[in-house]
């Protein structure tokens, strides 16, 4: 049996959404940070990493170079424009054929396929097929948990049996949680033996504390208190609670609300959101500030003294994550692995659920009892330094050497 140990050639697949994309929007976020972060480590390793999207904006080049061994590479599929998600699914197998003669064109061999999301697993399915090499895939969301919700659209059914049918086809699995295992289990059969879990990172090096009054000052605020909200402007964030759990803490002059996310598709979601601050009373405490560059997000973490996360499902919640390695407590919902990642009373509050009232209890707990300064701070950094894209790197090798080397030894 050979031995895997050479520098890899990884084909990673993320048709729907470019991991170039403007975070914040309804197809961009914690999925496109994760792929952009985990190839830049996969690259500094030595390995090779060609991500491919579709081509949804004529003005790119077909071909980014985006570090010295890693490439995003735009396939055409349906026309060259921003299509809904499910769309896309019409187009997957115009987009295989359009990577396959790119790879052939380019007389390219690749040593493993990692598919993220859905979409790309049917996908990275047929050329695990074509190309005799080896499968693993990252769902990031699952159709069938967020349909239990029951809040904002419904997942197709569609999504949820091309689910079923990667979970049984794919030689392996990541899931960013232990919570995720379980679902993938309960919901889709999938074996346990197949599924690893590996909790998302956070870029330690952009996500660094910032003296609060300095940072305050450069965006231009003045506010005694500031909480923070990052992420899609959808119904499942539940920022509608976050702005109700606003009316209990009146007791706080000057707390304002920022909001950060949300591109042409969440105009809607947004202006329901901006009527109810005035049915609420409190437009002049909240801001909508759009979606803004991910270079810019340590700047607000570190003027806001409480960042929340209100949310009904998170596949990670990278959010807190970010907030922490820029020493800014967190308080948030059960959900992704914020049980993992926040200390409970110490960086912050996971609680039960987005009830108003126990979101409110918490932020007014937090800006009860600061912890500003330097020192705490670092200690909040600290206590997120595992999470650092170099473990979480290593440790997605070590994924790819094992299904490698099984892989090698079944076809030997």
């Amino acid at each position: 049996m050979q031995l895997v140990t050479q520098k890899l050639k990884i084909a990673m697949l993320c048709v729907h959404s470019c991991p170039l994309g403007q975070l914040g929007g309804k197809d961009t976020g914690g999925m496109n940070v994760y792929i952009r972060e985990l190839a830049h480590e996969l690259d500094r390793r030595g390995h090779t990493v060609d991500i491919y999207t579709r081509a949804h904006d004529p003005e790119d080049n077909q071909v980014v170079k985006l570090s010295q061994n890693t490439r995003l590479i735009h396939l055409k599929a349906g026309e060259i424009e921003d299509m809904p998600k499910l769309v896309h699914y019409t187009y997957l197998s115009d987009f295989a054929c359009s990577l396959e003669r790119f790879r052939r064109r380019n007389k390219l061999q690749y040593d493993l396929v990692h598919s993220h999301y859905w979409l790309s697993g049917q996908v990275g399915k047929w050329l695990g097929e074509w190309w005799n090499v080896p499968c693993i895939i990252m769902f990031h969301t699952l159709g069938m948990v967020k349909n239990l919700l029951e809040i904002g659209e419904v997942e197709t059914e569609l999504r949820i049996e091309t689910e079923k049918e990667l979970v049984r086809d794919y030689q392996r699995i990541i899931a960013a949680t232990e919570k995720e295992k379980e679902d993938l289990i309960h919901y889709y059969q999938a074996s346990p033996e197949a599924i690893s879990v590996i909790p998302c990172g956070v870029n330690l090096e952009l996500f660094q504390h910032i003296d609060k009054e300095i940072a305050r000052q450069e965006l231009g605020l003045a506010d005694t208190n500031i909480i923070l909200f990052v992420g899609r402007i959808e119904r499942l964030k539940g920022i509608d609670k976050l702005m109700t759990a606003m009316t209990y803490l009146k007791k706080w002059s000057g707390l304002r609300l920022l909001v950060i996310g949300g591109d042409d598709y969440s105009q809607v979601e947004l202006e329901n959101l901006q009527s109810l601050s005035h049915n609420l009373g409190i437009q002049d405490s909240i801001s909508f500030l759009g979606s803004i560059p991910q270079r810019e997000l340590p700047l607000f973490y570190s003027a806001a003294d409480i960042c929340v996360i209100p949310s009904y499902y998170e596949s990670f919640g990278l959010v807190g994550l970010e907030s922490l390695a820029c020493g800014t407590p967190v308080v948030t919902t059960s959900v992704g692995g914020a049980s993992g990642f926040i200390r409970q009373g110490e960086t912050g509050y996971v609680i039960d659920d987005n009830t108003p009232y126990h979101l409110a209890e918490k932020i007014d707990l937090l800006l009860s009892t600061p912890k500003a300064g330097a020192e705490y701070a670092s200690s909040v950094r600290a206590s997120v330094s595992e999470f650092n894209w170099s473990n979480i790197a290593e440790a997605i090798i070590g994924e790819y050497m094992t299904l490698l080397t099984s892989y090698l030894a079944q076809v030997s």
